[in-house]
């Protein structure tokens, strides 16, 4: 029963990320988390450890593409 749990948690993380893509265009990983949890009002809270996975999984199947790119802070970051 636990890995049929944890493929429903990647689901619909895999989701959320893609919705926020489809509504927001080409974002970095730490914009991904801040847009999530404000849409949610802190209620959904993404660490590192799932996001920047699901990130590399779903890039490795073909759903998302990547390029480098600089943040608004000056700094080199991945958007998706």
């Amino acid at each position: 029963m636990r890995k049929h749990t944890n493929a429903r948690l990647r689901g619909a993380l895999d989701l959320l990320v893609l919705k926020t893509l489809a509504c927001r265009g080409p974002m970095h990983g730490y914009g991904i988390t801040m847009h999530i949890e404000q849409v949610s009002k802190e209620v959904l809270r993404m660490e590192e450890g799932s996001l920047y996975p699901a990130l590399h999984r779903m890039t490795q199947s073909g759903w998302l593409r990547s390029e480098w790119g600089v943040s608004e802070n000056n700094r080199r970051a991945r958007y998706y």
